[in-house]
C-alpha cells in the first residue's frame, strides 16, 4: 500500500494539471498600454490584450460619407461626456467606410477617455462577463464588432440581444456596442419569409412572430447609420484624397484618373477600399 505522503503528492500534481486547464479569472490587462483592446480567449476565458499598433486613421482621411460621419460623431461625442448616447449599428455596401469610421472616431476621442475593445462574434457569447469586467472603470468603452451576421440558431446572437436591451441588469454606462454588417437585419432573410400564406413546408403556425424574431436585434440598436454605393465622381474624389495623402502632385492625381477606373472595373466595385488600395499601389511605384 502507498504511503500516505506519496498518495498527498500525486492529488497534488493532479490538481496542478487540472488548473492548467480549468478556466479561471482573467488577468486585468494593462490599461495604460493602449486604447486600443482585442479580446482572446485564454485558458476558457476571454482575456483582455492591448493593441500594440492602432489604426492611425483620422476622420479628415474619410471623404464622401460626411452625413453618416456627423451622426457617429454625435453619438459618439454624447457617450464621452457622460450623456445619453446609442448603441450603433453601421450597414451598407462593402468598402465604404463603416469599420474605417469607427477607427478614426476612436483616435478622435482617445484623448478624452475613449478606449475600443474588439470582440469576434464566436465570442459574444461572453459578453455580459466583459461588459461586467470594465463596468467600473473611469473610461468610456465601445465594443467594437466588425462584418457582424449571425446564422440561426447561434449562441452568440441572443447574448448580444441581452447586451444591449434585453438583460435583467441594467445597461453599462461605460458601454455602448457599435457593430458593422453589410446585412440589415444581421440574420438571414428568406423568400418564405414574405409568404404569408404558405407555410406547409416550415410548420410555422405564426410566420410573422417568426420574421419579428428576425428584426429585433437589429431595433434594439438606437442608431442605424447606412453607407451607399460610391458614384464615379465621388469614387474619383476619394482616389484623389488618398493620392494626396501619399504624397503625389496635382499633375500625378489627374493623370491617376482613368487607370483609377480601370482599377475599379477590374474589381467590380468603386468602394473607398478599392480607391485605398489603388493609391497605395500607384504611390508605392511612384515612390
Amino acid at each position: 500500500m502507498p504511503d500516505v505522503q506519496s498518495l498527498i503528492d500525486r492529488a497534488e500534481r493532479l490538481l496542478t494539471r487540472l488548473e492548467a486547464v480549468l478556466p479561471h479569472a482573467p488577468e486585468p490587462p494593462d490599461w495604460a498600454a493602449s486604447v486600443a483592446f482585442r479580446a482572446r480567449r485564454r485558458h476558457g476565458a476571454l482575456c483582455l490584450e492591448p493593441v500594440r499598433a492602432v489604426s492611425r486613421i483620422r476622420l479628415a482621411d474619410l471623404k464622401e460619407v460626411d452625413t453618416q460621419k456627423e451622426r457617429l460623431l454625435r453619438n459618439t461625442a454624447q457617450f464621452v461626456a457622460g450623456k445619453p448616447a446609442n448603441n450603433v449599428l453601421l450597414t451598407g455596401a462593402k468598402g465604404t467606410g463603416k469599420s474605417s469610421l469607427i477607427k478614426a472616431v476612436l483616435n478622435e476621442f482617445a484623448g478624452q477617455g475613449l478606449r475600443l475593445i474588439e470582440v469576434d462574434k464566436a465570442d459574444l457569447v461572453d459578453l455580459p462577463d466583459l461588459v461586467e469586467q470594465v463596468a467600473a472603470r473611469p473610461e468610456r468603452f465601445v465594443i467594437f464588432c466588425d462584418d457582424l451576421s449571425f446564422d440561426e440558431g447561434e449562441a452568440s446572437y441572443k447574448a448580444l440581444k441581452s447586451v444591449l436591451d434585453g438583460s435583467v441588469n441594467a445597461a453599462s454606462e461605460n458601454v455602448l456596442i457599435y457593430a458593422t454588417s453589410n446585412r440589415r437585419h444581421l440574420l438571414p432573410e428568406r423568400m418564405s419569409d414574405n409568404l404569408s400564406g404558405t407555410h406547409a413546408e416550415t410548420g410555422e403556425i405564426h410566420p410573422g412572430e417568426a420574421v419579428e424574431e428576425k428584426i429585433s436585434l437589429s431595433e434594439r440598436f438606437g442608431l442605424w447609420i447606412s453607407f451607399y454605393p460610391f458614384s464615379q465622381n465621388e469614387y474619383l474624389a476619394i482616389v484623389a484624397q488618398w493620392l494626396r495623402h501619399f504624397g503625389l502632385s496635382d499633375a500625378a492625381i489627374e493623370a491617376a484618373r482613368q487607370p483609377s477606373l480601370v482599377w475599379a472595373l477590374e474589381r467590380g466595385s468603386r468602394s473607398g477600399r478599392v480607391a485605398y488600395q489603388f493609391a497605395r499601389d500607384l504611390a508605392g511605384q511612384q515612390a
